[in-house]
């Protein structure tokens, strides 16, 4: 990654990474509630994936607006 770009570039694609994030931990979670009992192995994959992209979601949320939410474990 070479290019120069401004904030508002920056900006745009941190938001589109973080609406990336959103489909795909939706799409995990889905699919690890279809898989549910029928593979328990499968779902817990799911799981875990959807996990991972929530996390990522919240971390481009806290790049865009820190402070926005508490921190886990302290309400909200």
């Amino acid at each position: 990654m070479t290019d120069v770009v401004d904030s508002d570039e920056l900006l745009r694609r941190i938001q589109r990474a973080r609406a990336f994030a959103v489909r795909e931990e939706r799409a995990w979670r889905a699919r690890s509630d279809e898989l549910g009992e029928g593979d328990p192995g499968g779902a817990q994959e799911a799981s875990v994936r959807g996990c991972a992209f929530e996390t990522v979601r919240r971390v481009l949320d806290e790049i865009v607006a820190p402070g926005s939410r508490p921190p886990d474990g302290q309400g909200g």
